[in-house]
């Protein structure tokens, strides 16, 4: 059963029963290697040498060639950029020999959360729960695999988290900004200006937004956003699309593209008072 609730995890248990690996003294002597998971590997390759020093051989996904990177049009690549591609834990965990032979001493492996339902953001950035696997990506238990694996061959695992935004899990519903598209056609768009936007209601999985924007209002339900500490309308700063990156407080409370902003508290930099939401999001990657 999925946990929805933050108050459904006994954090303390957890580390009672947890070995921990130590980071390492100085992180700057490790070797990094940055992978976006779904373009990494699907675990079915044929023609490479596994964890145990095995060529696997077979039918598989066949290796990238350089007469793919020369002899494939430009256009070709753009084409088939979108869009999930395969990529998951389990065919990282069975190329960990791969990387540790290259001289790989760190994985930094994007965002693993699962992501919302009706939009393709296979890079991980559009998290809709935030204490779950992607199913694309694998399981929770695929992702203690892939630690557990990793330690043992000598190898640290750094996780990409998300702090600043969740993935497109409400609507707005603008009141000013009429714009224009490129066909003509008149909308009103929820672009940054200081002020907070009603919401028309957090969204389902076919990305209708229908569920209401109050806490709670999705417990019972795998839709709009996980955990439920964070369905908190006060979650979100609500201030709509960043238009003006070099403007201040633009770019810090506004949301990047149709990923939506968190609230992470107010003040100076000396005397900030943190959110519930902050507290949520450390708590989350405890």
């Amino acid at each position: 059963m999925d946990i929805k609730s933050m108050k459904d995890i006994d954090i303390n248990a957890l580390v009672s029963i947890s070995n921990y690996s130590p980071s390492p003294k100085a992180w700057e002597d490790q070797v990094f290697y940055f992978l976006l998971l779904d373009r990494f590997s699907d675990g079915k390759e044929s023609g490479y040498i596994d964890n145990s020093g095995n060529m696997v051989v077979g039918n598989g996904t066949q290796l990238f060639s350089s007469n793919q990177a020369y002899n494939t049009p430009y256009d070709s690549w753009l084409s088939h950029a979108q869009g999930w591609k395969g990529g998951n834990l389990k065919g990282l965990t069975s190329k960990l020999g791969y990387l540790k032979r290259m001289g790989i001493t760190a994985i930094w492996m994007s965002p693993f959360c699962q992501q919302v339902a009706f939009e393709e953001t296979y890079h991980g950035y559009g998290i809709q729960n935030f204490l779950k696997v992607d199913p694309h990506f694998g399981t929770n238990q695929d992702l203690i695999d892939l630690v557990k694996t990793a330690h043992s061959m000598g190898m640290y695992v750094i996780l990409d988290i998300i702090l600043n935004h969740t993935g497109n899990v409400f609507a707005y519903d603008p009141d000013r900004f009429i714009t224009q598209d490129n066909n003509g056609n008149t909308y009103l768009e929820p672009r940054w200006d200081g002020k907070q936007y009603k919401v028309k209601g957090y969204r389902n999985a076919s990305g209708d937004p229908v569920i209401p924007f109050t806490a709670n209002a999705a417990a019972n339900t795998n839709e709009a956003i996980f955990p439920n500490e964070l369905q908190e309308p006060s979650s979100f700063t609500q201030k709509g699309i960043i238009k003006g990156w070099d403007y201040y407080p633009e770019y810090c409370e506004g949301d990047f593209l149709d990923l939506k902003d968190l609230n992470h508290g107010s003040g100076p930099v000396d005397n900030y008072s943190i959110s519930k939401t902050l507290e949520t999001l450390a708590n989350i990657y405890k």
